[in-house]
């Protein structure tokens, strides 16, 4: 049996899907992205007059994907330590990755979850980055 989690401090999922999951003392979080909370906005585009994305801030997308799993942790009764596997998907990876890896590790200081990295092609909203995460939860929560 699992719980199903919707975090009301994080952004609403783009597709038919909880933010997160709780199987016993263990949390999945679903594809966390860096859209602002109560609408789609997406820190850090730049959109030309008709509405194509020119550019964007892989730093300012960093802050608000990590502010977002910080949401749908506390709601789950869980805590940034929490987390033991974090999975990030870049959509470009030459050009992001040194700066998504120094905003991680002003994240992650003490306790370091397991991470992998990955490059893909796109995702299905125009972010460059994208988190998927496991946490354990304290007992009690």
């Amino acid at each position: 049996m699992s719980d199903v989690i919707h975090a009301g401090g994080a952004p609403a999922p783009v597709g038919a899907y909880p933010h997160a999951r709780r199987v016993g003392n263990l949390l999945f979080l679903s594809g966390v992205g860096p859209r602002m909370p109560g609408g789609n906005g997406i820190p850090g585009n730049a959109y030309d007059a008709d509405g194509r994305l020119v550019g964007y801030d892989i730093e300012a997308q960093c802050r608000q994907v990590f502010a977002n799993v910080r949401s749908v942790l506390e709601a789950s009764g869980a805590r940034w330590q929490d987390l033991v596997d974090v999975t990030v998907f870049l959509t470009d990876m030459q050009r992001d990755f040194a700066a998504y890896n120094r905003v991680y590790a002003e994240h992650f200081t003490d306790a370091q979850p397991c991470r992998t990295t990955l490059g893909i092609t796109a995702l299905p909203t125009p972010i460059a980055i994208e988190l998927k995460c496991i946490a354990v939860l304290p007992d009690g929560a």
